[in-house]
């Protein structure tokens, strides 16, 4: 029977990601708190925020672009299996589901076809087996029953930062302790810059008046799926979680 509450947080975790599979910050943000983790030593508790549910009152057919819906959908299922297992295993396989999630997605080449197998059985399945978890889960995939646990876990992560923000969300010493949006990141640093980064993120997080330091202006994201890496990446303006001048709306102008 499917959880409806999340979990309690987990005091010998140094850290709490809030985690959305088709989020393409969330995967690149995601390689820099393993960097982190690795060389301070830190656990990470991978939590769940779903795209899908945080927008479900909104209407995609005008307020996203085109492609989004279908995205936001496949996040969602793989959600609905990565509850599962957390509920029959516990946390501890959720790491290795995160990992084997992206580097199935994001590490495959621009025009790879997983535009249309994101989240489906086979590619769960293959995700499975290389995080080392059975099968038989995948059968979570249209269990909305899952839903509830994953709305209440989103509104969970949104009550600590704010609403007004997207994926990632991460807590430095949860439940009480650090919590904040991103950083949006769109290439994994170096090990040296890992650290770097994330002694400047706490530094900026933990000062009690600190809300917002942001551009809209971002890079594209540095993934095979999207392109590949470049040294003179270019350039993207974003508003409201998408870039700039790509609703369907304006695609009609």
């Amino acid at each position: 029977m499917a959880s409806t509450t999340p979990p309690p947080s987990d005091s010998s975790y140094d850290i709490e990601f809030f985690w959305d599979p088709v989020c393409p910050f969330a995967w690149i943000t995601s390689r820099w708190i393993e960097q982190v983790a690795a060389q301070r030593e830190y656990r990470v508790d991978w939590r769940f925020i779903s795209l899908r549910l945080i927008n479900k009152h909104k209407d995609y057919a005008t307020e996203f672009p085109p492609e989004y819906e279908f995205g936001h959908t496949a996040g969602l299922r793989m959600l609905r299996v990565a509850a599962a297992i957390r509920e029959e295993l516990g946390r501890e396989p959720l790491g290795r589901v995160v990992t084997a999630y992206g580097h199935s997605y994001w590490d495959l080449p621009q025009g790879s076809g997983m535009g249309t197998r994101l989240s489906t059985h086979d590619h769960v399945t293959e995700v499975l087996d290389a995080a080392g978890v059975p099968h038989r889960f995948a059968d979570a995939l249209d269990d909305e029953s899952w839903d509830q646990l994953l709305d209440a876990e989103s509104e969970l992560a949104l009550s600590r930062t704010g609403r007004d923000v997207g994926t990632p969300i991460i807590t430095f010493q949860p439940p009480d302790g650090l919590s904040f949006f991103g950083p949006v990141i769109s290439r994994v640093p170096s090990d040296d810059e890992a650290v770097e980064l994330w002694d400047a993120v706490t530094t900026l997080a933990k000062f009690p008046g600190f809300a917002e330091l942001k551009r809209s202006l971002r890079e594209r994201p540095q993934l095979n799926i999207l392109g590949g890496t470049s040294p003179t990446p270019s350039q993207e303006d974003w508003q409201g979680g998408h870039r700039r001048g790509h609703l369907a709306a304006d695609l009609d102008a």
